[in-house]
């Protein structure tokens, strides 16, 4: 799933020096590789009237970068303000099309007590770990495939704000694949709800493009607090995070550890990072015994190591260490 940005330039999708923090940012989770979904208050216009009918926006950023979480971002509102708000007052549009300033002054102005936005618009992110994304690529007993894990975190979204309450009536999502199979699958999950997935739905639907705003703003936000943990106020050098970004592939080769190649900020399930943990020859490669294989009585941990000897000898005197001579006192 590397792909690269396509309508897009790469420095629209570089995080600016001073984007926004938004509430759906925690420092502590994204630090250490945690998934996890932030859900705003309900809008007080909302609250005062539950049986509002209301439509909600789905959309997603991070898809194809192999460093950072991909985040999946949800907005919803009453149904009568959906264009007249949305696009009219503030002039929402496809994130990958609004400048990074002009996307972080639209996310604040969300999260701003004073704004109609605030008071009118509910929103919700879920935050996937480039460390959980890969895992679950990379399970041993099946994988959990990128679009499975993007449909889930959808539907999870979803229900969380019907369990809110709210009265959801009409729901936009972006596709991911064909949007007829995808419409589908929701269609069985919520069969009460007008569901329309489409492709360039963050282009045709406002309450979509609003919640790329929130998904975009998020992942630029957790890519600064990424990118703190290596040099504190620096610039973000591994700019957008996409293989495609010379920025990116430079950091990557420049940060690799000798034997833990990258922290949880980088996909290893990506094919960028992992040619660039072979042909660099990180750590000691390991051959595990195939598990329908009986193993013999005598095989110790030194044996899957390739290019390791052993030492001949005592071997349980060896068990502990090698022995010391006089020299090195």
């Amino acid at each position: 799933m590397e792909d690269a940005p396509e309508s897009q330039t790469l420095a629209n999708e570089t995080p600016p020096n001073d984007v926004f923090l938004a509430p759906s940012i925690t420092r502590s989770l994204i630090l250490s590789g945690e998934s996890y979904t932030y859900q705003s208050p309900i809008p007080k216009t909302i609250q005062n009237d539950m049986t509002t009918p209301c439509v909600l926006g789905v959309d997603e950023a991070g898809r194809g970068p192999v460093l950072g979480p991909m985040v999946y971002g949800l907005l919803y509102l009453p149904l009568p303000l959906h264009h007249s708000l949305l696009a009219e007052t503030h002039h929402f549009d496809d994130s990958k099309v609004l400048t990074p300033a002009v996307r972080s002054d639209l996310m604040e102005k969300i999260c701003t007590k004073t704004t109609d936005l605030y008071k009118n618009c509910g929103w919700a992110t879920r935050m996937m770990s480039a460390r959980d994304i890969s895992a679950a690529q990379l399970r041993p007993n099946g994988a959990y495939n990128l679009n499975a894990q993007a449909m889930d975190a959808t539907a999870d979204l979803i229900q969380g704000v019907l369990d809110s309450g709210v009265n959801i009536t009409e729901v936009y999502i972006d596709t991911i694949g064909q949007p007829e199979a995808y419409q589908k699958r929701l269609e069985r999950i919520f069969p009460s709800l007008r569901i329309t997935v489409a492709k360039k739905a963050d282009s045709l639907y406002p309450c979509v493009s609003a919640a790329s705003v929130c998904a975009k703003v998020s992942r630029d936000a957790a890519l600064d607090v990424l990118y703190e943990s290596y040099e504190e106020g620096a610039e973000v050098a591994w700019g957008s995070g996409y293989p495609s970004d010379a920025r990116c592939t430079t950091w990557l080769r420049a940060n690799m550890d000798p034997v833990f190649g990258w922290g949880s900020e980088c996909r290893f399930s990506w094919g960028t990072a992992k040619e660039m943990l072979e042909n660099k020859g990180v750590g000691a490669k390991t051959e595990w015994p195939d598990a329908a294989e009986e193993p013999g009585d005598n095989m110790k941990l030194t044996g899957f190591m390739m290019g390791g000897k052993e030492e001949e000898g005592n071997e349980l005197g060896n068990w502990y260490g090698r022995k010391v001579t006089e020299e090195v006192f």
